[in-house]
């Protein structure tokens, strides 16, 4: 059984913060498909390897190379955007979000008002995530919102009706903006390319994005890769609020919320980090044989060290847990204090403790055990 540390209670704990981050970022896209098809992959991988499948494990590795140089290339977008959101720390701190939206009210009421005249429309609002890259073909307009701007855009005979309006900070900043498109294969075959475009938006970012459909007279938010139907003004002025000017409430308690939200993925990740750190450490490390240097402390004033025989010693070193790194990568010394030595020749024994490994190795021989050092007297005999 593995000695279970501290250190380690945090390293699981924040290995699964990170993959059920990257899960949650992914799980509604493409990503996440070719993520679960390497896990399967890498599990074939490991279990040819114990099983002695040598072909099969060697062709696997070799693939992966491959593999992964191919993941940067067709996800470079999905890429820049992760490290975007962990440069930004926001699954620790809570990012900035846009200024409270005091006009959530008319923006429902012109939703609600498009989708009676079943004109379609397509709202963005921009959060904390950088929407450049995922936006094109957009007008900038520069403007501050109103009832009568929008219901303007969105009309058929317009220029600007067929795409998607950027607001950002109570203004419209663009308009026309076309959208990546979803490529979940879960949606109903009713959801046309505004329903799709709103997905693949959200799934990608943090942003909001209201939906009205032309053809059924429906109000939906997508956020973070969910489609949500809205039935009134007061419902969507109510959830606006909430996801662009969060109360003092929701601002004090978002890490609470985040523990008990998505609560079985989470437990899922949480099980298997735990499951594969266990299984890692329970694996015995090489016994590694490696010369270490001597090195002296202690030395009496008045003497000089002239003669160390022999100059490292030979240390056999035995790693607890699969998880250490090789001994081979350390830098290791062998401390010998000289406070007890005599001028002339001297014997003086190394010992196991002399040798300072860290954490998770273990020293279990030593070779030779005995070393020969010459100390002479700086002081000036008279005769």
């Amino acid at each position: 059984m593995p000695q279970f540390r501290i250190q380690d209670l945090l390293d699981i704990l924040i290995m699964s913060i990170l993959l059920y981050q990257l899960y949650s970022w992914f799980r509604k896209s493409r990503a996440m498909q070719v993520l679960a098809g390497l896990g399967i992959i890498t599990a074939i991988y490991f279990i040819t390897r114990q099983t002695g499948l040598h072909m099969t494990s060697w062709v696997l590795q070799q693939a992966g190379t491959v593999v992964i140089v191919i993941i940067i290339v067709v996800f470079q977008n999905e890429i820049r955007q992760t490290l975007y959101r962990f440069s930004k720390l926001r699954t620790l701190v809570s990012g900035s979000r846009q200024k409270c939206s005091s006009a959530s009210s008319a923006l429902a009421e012109t939703a609600f008002s498009l989708a009676y005249e079943r004109i379609g429309a397509l709202l963005i609002f921009q959060r904390g995530d950088n929407l450049e890259e995922h936006l094109s073909n957009g007008i900038p307009l520069n403007a501050l919102i109103s009832s009568s701007l929008l219901s303007s855009i969105f009309q058929n005979s317009t220029p600007l009706h067929d795409g998607a309006v950027l607001i950002h900070n109570e203004r419209v900043e663009q308009a026309a903006c076309l959208l990546p498109l979803s490529d979940a294969q879960h949606l109903p075959q009713q959801l046309g390319t505004r329903h799709r475009a709103a997905l693949g938006l959200s799934e990608r970012t943090d942003a909001v994005v209201l939906v009205v459909s032309e053809e059924r007279g429906e109000v939906s938010l997508a956020v973070a890769g969910e489609l949500t139907r809205i039935h009134t003004p007061s419902q969507l002025t109510t959830r606006l609020t909430e996801l662009l000017a969060p109360d003092e409430n929701s601002q004090r308690q978002p890490f609470i919320r985040r523990i008990f939200d998505d609560l079985l993925p989470k437990s899922a990740i949480l099980l298997s980090v735990t499951l594969i750190w266990f299984l890692l450490s329970a694996r015995q490390g090489e016994v590694a044989i490696v010369p270490v240097p001597l090195s002296f402390h202690g030395l009496p004033s008045g003497m000089i060290l002239t003669r160390v025989s022999p100059e490292e010693v030979t240390v056999r070193l035995r790693a607890t847990s699969g998880l250490v790194p090789s001994p081979r990568q350390l830098d290791l010394t062998a401390d010998i204090d000289l406070a007890a030595v005599h001028e002339g020749n001297n014997t003086l024994r190394v010992s196991l403790s002399h040798v300072r490994v860290p954490s998770g190795l273990v020293v279990v021989g030593i070779e030779p055990t005995n070393i020969r050092v010459t100390v002479r007297s700086t002081t000036i005999k008279s005769k």
